[in-house]
């Protein structure tokens, strides 16, 4: 059996974001899991996100993807280094860079790593590809809510 995703950890009172809450029925529904020293998160945009070009992904969908999945990413390298339950992160600072287009109705991978965890803060960096194509990486300061663990 799969391990659960990490947004599927969340504590109920945290479960409701619209990139990746469980309990908001209206969201994306993202699911981050390990698959090594990394996270990994699928999704596949419809047309509903079109951008200015038909075809492509909206930039603030690209970066809310980005967002959500940098903070279970956070969420799951503090609990790995502490060997702790999973807490909840929200967002101090968000760098998206947009390298290529990014097409709907094709899967995307997600894939996030922490590159340093300091107090209450995890910096990660999440890439963004599509069919083997590098389209967007982002760089995220994460902060764990205060009472979180």
């Amino acid at each position: 059996m799969a391990e659960p995703a990490v947004q599927d950890q969340y504590p109920d009172d945290y479960a409701h974001c619209f990139g990746c809450g469980r309990l908001n029925p209206h969201g994306h529904q993202l699911k981050s899991r390990w698959d090594g020293e990394e996270t990994v998160c699928r999704f596949t945009p419809d047309s509903k996100y079109t951008g200015g070009y038909p075809g492509y992904l909206y930039g603030g969908m690209i970066a809310s993807l980005i967002d959500c999945h940098a903070a279970a990413t956070a969420a799951a390298a503090r609990a790995r280094a502490d060997n702790s339950p999973i807490s909840r992160f929200v967002t101090a600072s968000l760098q998206v860079d947009y390298l290529a287009p990014t097409p709907i109705g094709t899967e995307l991978e997600l894939r996030g790593r922490a590159v340093a965890i300091k107090d209450r803060k995890v910096t990660v960096e999440v890439t963004v590809t599509a069919t083997d194509k590098l389209c967007a990486r982002g760089r995220v300061i994460m902060v764990q809510i205060k009472g979180q663990n």
